[in-house]
Order: C-alpha cells, then structure tokens, then sequence
C-alpha cells in the first residue's frame, strides 16, 4: 500500500471520529441526546478499502445513490459485515424497484404515487419491508425530486393507509443557494402534524443545522470519506 493511500485511509477514521463529535455538540447544545442520532456515511462512487476502513472504525450505516453501484460494491461487503444497514438515497425507479427492496434496509426517496404502487407490490411479493422515507421538495424546485409541501400531508395519508406502507419519516434536500434551516423546521413541521418521528436531513455543509432542528438522520458523504473519484 502506498503512504498516500494509507494516509487516504487513516483520515477516513480520522473523519469520522470529527462528524461524530460535530453531531454530539450539536445535539448537546439543543440539549438532545445524540445516541438517538444516526449518521448515514454516504458511499457513492467511493472506493471499497475507504468503506472498509470506516467498517473498521465501527461503523455500520451507509448511503447509496445507485442500484447497480450497490449491486457490485455491497453483497462481498456485508458477507464479512451482516450487520450493516444500507440507505438507498439517490432516486428510485420504478423499474429498479424489486432489486431496491432486496437490496435496502431504508428506502429514503419515496416520492410519487407510481413508486408507492411498486413499493407495495414488491414488499409484498418479497416479504420484506425495508422503511421509507418519503422525500419532500421543500424548495419547490422543478429539477429536483420530492413531494410538494403542499401535497404531502394527503401524500402520506395515502402511501399509510390505501398502499400499507412503512413510513416511518421525511426527507429533504435543500436549494443549494438558501438557508437550509428554513427547510429544516419546514419539514419538521410537516412531520410533527403527521406523526411521524424521523427527520433525514442534513449534508456535509450543514449536518449540524439539521441535528439541531431535529434531524434523526444526517447524510455525510466527502467530509467523511473526502472528495468522490
């Protein structure tokens, strides 16, 4: 192994040790208690020997963006780690659906009628329920995924009670060039008046905003693992 690539390596566990201390003061200053937290240390298009060094830091959470991406990296990995917990976090297909299931503890990108359709059907036809989160659009922006703040109250309603699904939260991904605390509280309102307990917000740039608005899940991805290939 090189120096560079040992040195790559050693600053993973090295950052991870940062990310957790940021969330635990950030959680200490809204006076919660940061082991109800969970960081999602998102993987995408990362090398498997920095993977395997945050495995060997202790740490078992982690984000995925793309299906087949997944498919090749992960099934090796969790043979020697059964007890890792894997997030899908980029968008879903409906197409990619049955391997989503099979594939995903935590769906976090449920967004649409059609995929709720499939989700149902699928999770029935494996026998598995990984959760869901149900992400909102809480910048309205036109590009991005996610259910309007205005249509996700009847959206949740919907995808509990006529499609039986396990949704347990909310997500968001704010507009990179607003206050992202804005859409925090937003999407803890939402949650709030729909009774559900998780919140999935916060990124490299702002994890700690998110763990002090309430976020129950904080997605890091480079300030863990660094810049992606």
């Amino acid at each position: 192994m090189t120096p560079d690539k040992e040195n790559a390596l050693a600053n993973v566990e090295d950052n991870l040790a940062t990310v957790r201390t940021k969330i635990a003061d950030a959680a200490a200053d809204v006076g919660r208690d940061f082991l109800g937290l969970s960081l999602v240390a998102v993987s995408k298009s990362q090398p498997v020997c920095k993977i395997e060094a945050a495995l060997r830091a202790g740490h078992r959470v982690f984000g995925e963006n793309r299906i087949q991406e997944t498919q090749r990296k992960w099934p090796s990995i969790r043979d020697v780690y059964p007890e890792i917990t894997l997030h899908l976090i980029g968008p879903l297909q409906s197409n990619k659906t049955a391997d989503a299931v099979e594939l995903f503890d935590v769906i976090q990108t449920l967004d649409r009628e059609k995929l709720a359709v499939t989700l149902s059907r699928e999770m029935k036809r494996q026998d598995r329920r990984p959760e869901l989160f149900i992400q909102v659009n809480t910048g309205e922006e036109p590009q991005k995924a996610g259910v309007m703040p205005a249509d996700a109250d009847t959206f949740i309603d919907k995808c509990r009670g006529d499609y039986d699904l396990p949704v347990v939260g909310l997500m968001c991904i704010p507009p990179k060039d607003e206050n992202p605390a804005l859409h925090f509280a937003l999407l803890g309102k939402i949650a709030e008046r729909n009774g559900l307990g998780r919140l999935s917000m916060g990124m490299s740039a702002d994890y700690p905003t998110a763990v002090r608005l309430g976020a129950t899940e904080v997605r890091v991805g480079t300030a863990i693992f660094g810049s992606r290939p």
